[in-house]
């Protein structure tokens, strides 16, 4: 029997990770009126309240992607996924939480209602990722979710190919078999996947089988053989592909482009681009600010002790160079006597038993709370 083509390529992907970023929501918005219901017992929600649940709602969705929750690859993993739900709802519940303390309007919410929705939502959220964990593996054993292939070229790139492959665990990958036009030096198997025959076997293959992505395994500086072999395979109702030749394996798989409408496989880009720097640049200045609302009375303890202890500012700066060698001014605690610097940096560097720290700054550099000033750096963005 064949089975529908169901498979796990990037449109099905896309699919179930929107069905799941839409579930998530769901079950965001729904606990908050659920919860306003068992708390107050009537189904007329104040629209401050349908606003709060809003709000809750684009949160998770922003954060949950942020804390990579829809990696296709990771949802296999209860353990990782259940890890990585947990921040970043803790970090939903303490945006909530200081929106609300800055907007002065936390004294117009229930406290049992905020806590019944945090705690239902977070346990529906596990519930739903373990429930969609359990059905891709059982997809996966039943075959729907296996995205087939077969490789052409039995040598020595279609065996690295194998072995490769033999390492994933959890991709939902079945090579059906190997084919090679050779009639000599062929094995009979490489590892446990049979060789099946010729090319002529592979059309024949096909047309009884559910082949999702046919792998052209041999050298590209073989262009006649490959040339032949993209010729025969013009009728294959599957994609067809070429694998890089053997160093590829040992190369970071950084994705590909194009110049010029030719293909190129990327070796290296900048870390963040695009969307991906405006959600970090959010996510990094919500952290730098929440642990300065934490930690506001450490900050005010320490700058305190250094101005008592000694004479001089509380933050001096100091010039360090970040990415791409761009000139960055960060802020710290001051740990030295203050006619032992210009105001900006310390004149040389420090030793060990230095003399010119002070009893406050040994204190601060062993524990690092010199650095806590950064967060400051962070929340403007300069780091």
């Amino acid at each position: 029997m064949i089975l529908p083509r169901f498979n796990l390529g990037l449109d099905d992907q896309r699919v179930l990770l929107g069905v799941l970023r839409f579930v998530n929501v769901l079950i965001v918005a729904g606990s908050g009126l659920c919860a306003y219901w068992a708390r107050h017992d009537t189904y007329y929600v104040p629209d401050h309240y349908l606003v709060a649940i809003a709000i809750g709602g684009l949160l998770s969705a922003n954060y949950f992607q942020i804390g990579k929750l829809y990696r296709f690859e990771s949802l296999y993993r209860l353990a990782v996924q259940f890890g990585a739900l947990t921040a970043t709802w803790i970090a939903v519940i303490v945006t909530l939480l200081l929106i609300a303390y800055f907007g002065k309007v936390s004294s117009e919410f229930s406290r049992i209602w905020a806590g019944y929705w945090f705690v239902s939502a977070f346990l529906l959220l596990m519930i739903t990722r373990g429930v969609f964990s359990l059905l891709l593996h059982r997809w996966c054993l039943q075959g729907w979710l296996t995205y087939n292939i077969v490789v052409v070229g039995a040598g020595e790139i279609g065996a690295r190919l194998i072995q490769h492959l033999s390492r994933q665990r959890g991709g939902g990958i079945r090579v059906l078999g190997l084919f090679d036009d050779r009639k000599t030096r062929i094995p009979k198997s490489v590892g446990d996947i049979p060789v099946l025959g010729s090319i002529d076997d592979l059309l024949l293959f096909v047309r009884s089988h559910r082949v999702d992505q046919v792998v052209i395994a041999i050298s590209p500086t073989a262009g006649h053989r490959l040339e032949a072999l993209l010729q025969s395979l013009e009728t294959v109702a599957a994609d067809v592909t070429l694998c890089p030749d053997a160093a590829a394996f040992e190369l970071p798989n950084m994705g590909y482009g194009d110049v010029g409408g030719i293909p190129m496989l990327i070796m290296q880009k900048p870390p963040l681009t695009g969307w991906n720097r405006v959600a970090k640049g959010i996510e990094d200045r919500v952290f730098a600010f929440t642990l300065l609302m934490a930690l506001w009375p450490l900050l005010i303890a320490i700058g305190m002790a250094i101005k008592l202890t000694s004479p001089g500012p509380i933050l001096f700066t100091q010039r360090r160079y970040g990415f791409n060698n761009n000139e960055i001014t960060i802020l710290k605690f001051r740990s030295m006597r203050w006619d032992s610097t210009d105001g900006h940096e310390q004149s040389d560097h420090t030793k060990r038993n230095d003399p010119r720290v002070t009893p406050i700054g040994a204190l601060l550099r062993r524990s690092s709370l010199d650095e806590l000033p950064q967060l400051i750096n962070v929340l403007l963005g300069d780091m």
